[in-house]
Protein backbone atom coordinates (compact mmCIF):
# COMPACT_ATOMS: atom_id res chain seq x y z
CA UNK A 1 0.00 0.00 0.00
CA UNK A 2 1.17 3.04 -0.83
CA UNK A 3 0.44 6.42 1.21
CA UNK A 4 1.83 9.52 0.66
CA UNK A 5 4.85 8.38 -0.75
CA UNK A 6 5.41 5.70 2.23
CA UNK A 7 5.17 2.26 1.66
CA UNK A 8 3.48 -0.12 4.34
CA UNK A 9 3.84 -3.82 3.27
CA UNK A 10 2.98 -5.30 6.11
CA UNK A 11 -0.42 -3.60 6.30
CA UNK A 12 -1.42 -4.74 2.77
CA UNK A 13 -4.28 -7.00 2.26
CA UNK A 14 -3.46 -10.63 0.58
CA UNK A 15 -6.18 -13.01 0.15
CA UNK A 16 -6.86 -13.34 3.57
CA UNK A 17 -4.85 -17.23 5.12
CA UNK A 18 -6.92 -18.73 7.86
CA UNK A 19 -4.64 -20.75 9.31
CA UNK A 20 -2.04 -17.99 9.70
CA UNK A 21 -4.75 -16.11 10.87
CA UNK A 22 -5.69 -18.89 13.68
CA UNK A 23 -2.17 -19.16 14.50
CA UNK A 24 -1.78 -15.60 15.09
CA UNK A 25 -4.80 -15.53 17.55
CA UNK A 26 -3.72 -18.78 19.49
CA UNK A 27 -0.42 -17.49 19.80
CA UNK A 28 -2.14 -14.03 21.09
CA UNK A 29 -4.23 -15.89 23.72
CA UNK A 30 -0.79 -17.75 24.66
CA UNK A 31 1.00 -14.58 25.49
CA UNK A 32 -1.80 -13.11 27.25
CA UNK A 33 -1.71 -16.28 29.44
CA UNK A 34 1.51 -15.69 29.82
CA UNK A 35 1.34 -12.04 30.76
CA UNK A 36 -1.35 -13.26 33.52
CA UNK A 37 1.20 -16.40 34.59
CA UNK A 38 4.58 -14.58 35.16
CA UNK A 39 2.92 -11.52 37.16
CA UNK A 40 1.65 -13.95 39.62
CA UNK A 41 5.00 -15.98 39.29
CA UNK A 42 7.10 -13.27 39.55
CA UNK A 43 5.18 -12.76 42.89
CA UNK A 44 6.05 -16.19 43.85
CA UNK A 45 9.59 -16.34 43.57
CA UNK A 46 11.64 -15.91 46.79
CA UNK A 47 15.07 -13.46 46.14
CA UNK A 48 14.57 -10.03 44.10
CA UNK A 49 17.36 -11.05 41.44
CA UNK A 50 14.67 -13.78 40.33
CA UNK A 51 11.52 -11.24 40.71
CA UNK A 52 13.21 -8.81 38.40
CA UNK A 53 13.73 -11.24 35.54
CA UNK A 54 10.64 -12.73 35.70
CA UNK A 55 9.26 -9.51 35.23
CA UNK A 56 11.51 -8.69 32.64
CA UNK A 57 10.41 -11.80 30.94
CA UNK A 58 6.85 -10.52 31.27
CA UNK A 59 7.41 -7.33 29.39
CA UNK A 60 9.16 -9.55 26.16
CA UNK A 61 5.94 -11.23 26.39
CA UNK A 62 3.48 -8.07 26.57
CA UNK A 63 6.11 -6.76 23.23
CA UNK A 64 4.79 -9.62 21.78
CA UNK A 65 1.10 -9.83 22.57
CA UNK A 66 1.42 -6.13 21.22
CA UNK A 67 3.12 -7.31 17.86
CA UNK A 68 1.01 -9.95 17.30
CA UNK A 69 -2.60 -8.45 18.04
CA UNK A 70 -1.59 -5.51 15.47
CA UNK A 71 -0.53 -8.26 13.11
CA UNK A 72 -3.67 -10.12 13.66
CA UNK A 73 -5.76 -6.73 13.37
CA UNK A 74 -3.65 -5.62 10.04
CA UNK A 75 -4.80 -9.06 8.53
CA UNK A 76 -8.64 -9.06 9.66
CA UNK A 77 -9.27 -5.97 10.14
CA UNK A 78 -10.39 -6.43 13.71
CA UNK A 79 -9.14 -6.40 17.02
CA UNK A 80 -8.19 -9.89 18.79
CA UNK A 81 -10.20 -11.02 21.90
CA UNK A 82 -7.57 -12.73 23.60
CA UNK A 83 -8.58 -15.28 26.36
CA UNK A 84 -6.70 -17.16 28.81
CA UNK A 85 -5.56 -20.54 27.15
CA UNK A 86 -3.54 -22.31 30.15
CA UNK A 87 -3.91 -21.63 33.38
CA UNK A 88 -1.38 -21.00 35.87
CA UNK A 89 -0.26 -23.46 38.68
CA UNK A 90 -0.32 -21.82 42.49
CA UNK A 91 2.44 -24.01 43.73
CA UNK A 92 5.95 -22.44 42.63
CA UNK A 93 7.81 -25.50 41.35
CA UNK A 94 4.96 -26.78 39.16
CA UNK A 95 4.47 -22.81 37.28
CA UNK A 96 8.12 -22.33 36.52
CA UNK A 97 8.10 -26.59 35.20
CA UNK A 98 4.95 -25.13 33.30
CA UNK A 99 6.22 -22.10 32.26
CA UNK A 100 9.74 -23.73 31.07
CA UNK A 101 7.60 -27.25 28.34
CA UNK A 102 5.69 -23.77 27.67
CA UNK A 103 8.34 -21.43 26.24
CA UNK A 104 9.93 -24.58 24.75
CA UNK A 105 6.70 -25.69 22.46
CA UNK A 106 5.92 -22.38 21.89
CA UNK A 107 9.77 -21.56 19.99
CA UNK A 108 8.14 -24.42 17.21
CA UNK A 109 5.11 -22.98 17.27
CA UNK A 110 6.65 -19.74 16.44
CA UNK A 111 8.88 -21.07 13.69
CA UNK A 112 5.88 -23.31 12.14
CA UNK A 113 4.44 -19.67 11.73
CA UNK A 114 7.25 -17.83 10.53
CA UNK A 115 7.92 -20.64 8.20
CA UNK A 116 4.04 -20.58 7.16
CA UNK A 117 3.76 -17.21 5.57
CA UNK A 118 5.81 -15.18 2.76
CA UNK A 119 5.20 -12.06 4.61
CA UNK A 120 8.63 -10.83 5.45
CA UNK A 121 7.34 -8.56 8.34
CA UNK A 122 5.33 -11.06 10.28
CA UNK A 123 8.42 -13.92 9.68
CA UNK A 124 10.52 -11.65 11.16
CA UNK A 125 8.69 -10.98 14.26
CA UNK A 126 8.01 -14.48 14.90
CA UNK A 127 11.36 -15.15 14.08
CA UNK A 128 12.60 -13.26 16.54
CA UNK A 129 9.72 -14.01 19.17
CA UNK A 130 11.08 -17.49 19.48
CA UNK A 131 14.06 -16.53 20.01
CA UNK A 132 12.80 -14.81 23.02
CA UNK A 133 11.13 -17.84 24.40
CA UNK A 134 13.78 -19.60 23.92
CA UNK A 135 16.13 -17.34 25.80
CA UNK A 136 12.89 -17.48 28.59
CA UNK A 137 13.25 -21.31 28.36
CA UNK A 138 16.83 -21.01 29.53
CA UNK A 139 16.35 -18.80 32.77
CA UNK A 140 13.00 -21.23 33.69
CA UNK A 141 15.68 -23.73 33.68
CA UNK A 142 17.95 -21.82 35.98
CA UNK A 143 15.37 -20.81 38.02
CA UNK A 144 13.80 -23.80 38.37
CA UNK A 145 17.03 -25.53 38.87
CA UNK A 146 18.07 -23.00 41.35
CA UNK A 147 15.03 -23.54 43.60
CA UNK A 148 15.78 -27.12 44.19
CA UNK A 149 19.27 -26.19 45.66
Amino acid sequence: MNVNGYYFPYYTRAPQDDALIENISKAINGEYSAIACYEKLAKMATDEETQKKIAEIREDEIKHYNTFSQIYQSLTGKSATPEISEECSDDYQEALVASLKDEQETVDFYLDIADSTQNPFIRRVFKRAAADEQNHAVWFLYFYTESKG
